[in-house]
């Protein structure tokens, strides 16, 4: 097995949280580089990586096969532009890209390059989520009518990352928490007819959006993705409901939480909910009616990272494609379009 050298282009919290814990447990990857301008944060955590100054020295040097582009979301079109044509493989943060456009121009150029690309959708991987998953999987809840989807928080207070609140492309709750629930919804049931979206803001002097409700429709049924930053008491994350039963279930991956409290994601019991967190089927089976609790599968955002192995070295599919983060940002902008101009909007 030969390793994939890989850098980051950051190392905040996505790179700190999200990547390099990930990179450095997996025996297939070696955590080689880091971009910081400055300072030399990483080497404290990882004393044999390479801090580079310049996104142009890190491309310079041939042994980094992998580049992690987790830099603020506007960043994300001209980075990956410069780490496909140096011909190395990239992994993009959410969002993938502030337009259409952009997508699209990274996707064809990466063709031509033959480099390996794909956006970092890890909620794929979330317990919850890949519960919601298993459930669908084996039909119990008939054909599906209405779903509802949440992604909130309580925290009125703007970000101490400036970048975060200033009005710009790719800023906002639509893109960063909005990017994992529409990839949700369209792993599930593909692309929408139509989308219809209220976007607003409501803390206290946000420039940015920082709720979303955006309604995904269906041939047969409907899908509502919502988010605010004002739900002090959590509702359930995964509300699905369907022609022979219903199933509820939290929002409750622990995989976040653990890599904050600096846990290393390689014990056997990695990304294992509280028992109290299983979600509630209530359907009818065989012609009895069934209410249960449903014990929830393992998270693992490592799986991801595995899948970008294979992608790499053996050629296989690539876990979250180039296409399917377009696939969002398509929806992102007719949702946006479709807040401006307060009407539902066919794809």
């Amino acid at each position: 097995m030969v390793k994939i050298n890989t850098a980051l282009c950051s190392f905040g919290m996505s790179g700190v949280v999200f990547h390099a814990p990930f990179i450095d447990v997996n025996a297939k990857f070696n955590l080689y580089g880091v971009l910081e301008r400055t300072e030399n944060e990483a080497e404290k955590r990882y004393p044999a990586i390479k801090t580079f100054r310049s996104l142009e020295d890190l491309l310079a040097d041939v042994t980094i096969e992998l580049v992690v582009i987790n830099t603020p979301n506007i960043t994300h079109f001209d980075f990956a532009k410069k780490v496909i044509n140096a011909g190395k493989h990239l992994v993009i943060e959410k969002p993938f890209t502030a337009t259409v456009a952009e997508a699209e121009e990274l996707i064809a150029l990466a063709k031509e390059k033959n480099v390996v690309l794909s956006v970092f959708q890890n909620r794929r991987y979330d317990s919850d989520f890949k519960t919601v998953r298993k459930i669908l999987s084996q039909d119990l809840l008939g054909d599906i009518v209405d779903v509802e989807i949440h992604y909130d928080r309580y925290d009125p207070n703007l970000s101490y990352k400036v970048h975060k609140e200033k009005n710009t492309a790719a800023v906002g709750s639509l893109y960063d928490l909005g990017s994992h629930l529409i990839d949700q919804a369209i792993v599930l049931f593909g692309m929408p007819n139509a989308v219809y979206a209220d976007l607003d803001a409501f803390r206290p002097n946000s420039k940015v959006i920082d709720f979303f409700d955006v309604k995904l429709y269906y041939k047969s049924h409907r899908v509502t993705l919502k988010s605010s930053y004002f739900v002090r008491e959590p509702l359930p994350g995964n509300i699905f409901h369907g022609t022979k039963g219903s199933f509820i279930k939290s929002k409750a991956d622990i995989q976040e939480k653990e890599l904050i409290e600096g846990k290393k994601p390689n014990s056997p019991s990695w990304g294992a909910e509280p028992q109290e967190e299983e979600g509630l089927l209530h359907t009818v089976i065989n012609g009895q009616d069934i209410k249960e609790k449903v014990p929830s599968l393992q998270g693992n955002y490592m799986e991801y990272y595995d899948g970008i192995y294979d992608a790499i070295r053996n050629h296989k599919t690539v876990p979250v494609s180039g296409n399917d983060g377009l696939n969002v940002i398509k929806i992102i902008e007719v949702a946006m379009k479709s807040n401006l101009e307060n009407r539902r909007i066919d794809l």
